[in-house]
């Protein structure tokens, strides 16, 4: 499966081979060493077959939670004392 994932990752990186149908993603599918079961998911757009060809796992996320704001400061902590030099 390594082989689609390295095709699916060129796939979105190269706007010429993203936009590519029929013949022409059935050659590149079979260039890069791909199944032809993969061929007609690719074909027909089939995520859910994909995703069980590829073992991924359906309904992943990826979240960044953000840091709390803490622009009003926090009263507990003194704020850092500024020097001038003269």
């Amino acid at each position: 499966m390594s082989n689609l994932i390295e095709f699916l990752e060129k796939l979105g990186q190269n706007s010429q081979l993203r936009n590519v149908t029929g013949l022409e993603l059935q050659a590149a599918l079979s260039q890069a060493g791909i199944e032809s079961s993969v061929h007609a998911a690719l074909a027909g757009a089939d995520r859910h077959s994909l995703e069980t060809q590829a073992g991924a796992a359906t309904n992943v996320c990826c979240l960044i939670h953000a840091a709390e704001d803490d622009s009003e400061g926090d009263a507990s902590v003194p704020a850092p004392s500024v020097r001038h030099a003269a």
